[in-house]
């Protein structure tokens, strides 16, 4: 990963060649959608999950109106939630977004939205879920 260029080159890519965009059905009992916005400057993310019936990520979405930085952010974001457990998920946090991504200071907000965005989906997931089955798949 370049340390010192202008314009990181994982920012660009991920702005100019998003990955996983689009939405899945919000009404899916399996799908969690998180939707954050950050008022200072301007930018929304809409970030969905969906899980497989062993609790492991199988899909992620995302649509996001902002900048290039909170575009890839948020494309990295799903990238990074598939394949991963729900626990694991929420293990992700927004400094590891920014490393991998060499966001400058004045973009963390960016990756702080995107880690609120998987939080807020998988909140939502496990909403939707059958209060029985979640205490006991946290035995």
């Amino acid at each position: 990963v370049a340390g010192g260029d202008a314009v990181p080159s994982q920012v660009v890519d991920h702005y100019e060649n998003p990955r996983n965009v689009g939405s899945l059905d919000r009404n899916a009992k399996n799908v969690g959608t998180g939707l954050v916005g950050a008022p200072a400057c301007g930018d929304v993310m809409k970030l969905q999950v969906e899980v497989d019936e062993n609790g492991k990520i199988v899909d992620a979405r995302f649509k996001t109106f902002g900048c290039g930085s909170a575009i890839a952010s948020s494309s990295l974001a799903t990238e990074w939630v598939k394949g991963k457990t729900v626990d694991e998920a929420l293990q992700i946090k927004n400094t590891d977004i920014a490393k991998e991504l060499c966001l400058p200071p004045v973009k963390l907000h960016c990756s702080m939205l995107a880690e609120d965005a998987i939080k807020a989906a998988l909140a939502d997931y496990k909403l939707k879920q059958d209060p029985n089955k979640e205490e006991q798949e946290k035995k």
